[in-house]
């Protein structure tokens, strides 16, 4: 624990915790290597544990962020507290942590008693955690207004990195979650291959499912890479960090379980024709008549090949598809691998 001492500054009398947040020093502690030794805690295989032990690349993933001076983060996943630390270092006005696995509590108490009282522990599984109430009402935005003072920032755990950007991906459509707020931006990282298929365009090699995904409900940008050396353990892969800011507008404006039904479906079949994954969305006694219906009405071409299909081209198709089940509802339920109406 830090004492509290009066100190004379700019004529006035101020706490040492006033000094700290002044000059953003958190006060002298073990680094997290140490820490992770002190306390035996070893990284889990089966939950893909990695962290970045690294105080540079740590506080360069914060910056990437924009900035967080004066901003209440949510860190995901925050392990040993690395990257914790530089988010407090960089000025958070607070910071909340929702951490899974109680063996870094200790690690993470340490923390937040050197916080003069700017860090806040969640006990919880991020996939289920609702963060609608972490935040002050104070700092909600308009969807259409300026970014909310909030940021979502996490190492993620590569097991959970795609299934949870999907997950947020539909809170983000529904303006629920932390996107009760507004438009929350989220800094994460995940495998590199992954990131690279975020922000792939149409025609690239990597452009797949996600890349619609992402890029129809947020702004995605690769920031930079960080390289498998830097974590413990070492993972085989490269790590890219992906930042996020909500769109004002979709551009599909569409219910987000039909958005994600058309675009898996028609990578269901990545290098034929989209009309053949189109089909997945029929029976197969009417899958030819509607298929060309579909393409027929959105004006595109069923010999591109889904990764050659542009955004406008995506969202022609998903209206069309829309308009058909208006037509025949009963469609909407169609399930192709168990080819039920």
């Amino acid at each position: 624990m830090v004492a509290k001492h009066s100190v004379m500054v700019g004529g006035s009398v101020s706490t040492a915790k006033q000094v700290a947040a002044a000059t953003l020093r958190l006060p002298s502690l073990p680094s997290p290597r140490d820490l992770v030794r002190l306390y035996k805690v070893k990284a889990v295989k089966h939950l893909s544990q990695n962290f970045l032990m690294d105080h540079k690349l740590n506080s360069k993933l914060v910056r990437s962020s924009g900035r967080v001076r004066n901003c209440h983060v949510c860190e995901v996943g925050p392990g040993p507290g690395g990257i914790t630390r530089s988010i407090l270092e960089q000025g958070a006005a607070r910071l909340t942590v929702i951490e899974k696995d109680p063996r870094f509590l200790p690690i993470l108490d340490q923390l937040k008693d050197a916080s003069f009282g700017k860090l806040d522990i969640e006990l919880g599984d991020v996939l289920t955690f609702n963060m609608e109430k972490i935040f002050s009402s104070d700092l909600t935005q308009p969807w259409e207004g300026n970014l909310p003072k909030i940021h979502l920032i996490g190492n993620l755990p590569f097991n959970v990195a795609t299934p949870l950007i999907i997950r947020w991906l539909k809170d983000i459509s529904l303006k629920r979650n932390a996107w009760v707020n507004g438009r929350v931006r989220m800094t994460l990282t995940f495998q590199l291959e992954v990131v690279q298929r975020m922000v792939a365009l149409p025609g690239h090699s990597q452009r797949c499912r996600l890349s619609v995904m992402c890029q129809n409900w947020c702004d995605v940008t690769h920031k930079f890479t960080i390289p498998g050396r830097a974590f413990v353990p070492k993972p085989e892969v490269d790590v890219g960090i992906a930042h996020f800011v909500p769109r004002v507008e979709p551009l599909i404006p569409l219910d987000f379980s039909l958005v994600e039904k058309v675009v898996r479906s028609i990578f269901s079949f990545r290098q034929k024709y989209s009309k053949k994954g189109a089909g997945m969305l029929f029976p197969e006694a009417r899958r030819d008549e509607l298929v060309n219906m579909m393409f027929t009405v959105a004006d595109v071409d069923p010999a591109l090949r889904p990764f050659q299909i542009s955004m406008s081209e995506f969202n022609r198709l998903c209206h069309s598809y829309a308009a058909i089940l208006e037509q025949h509802p009963s469609l909407a339920k169609f399930n192709a691998r168990e080819g039920n109406v």
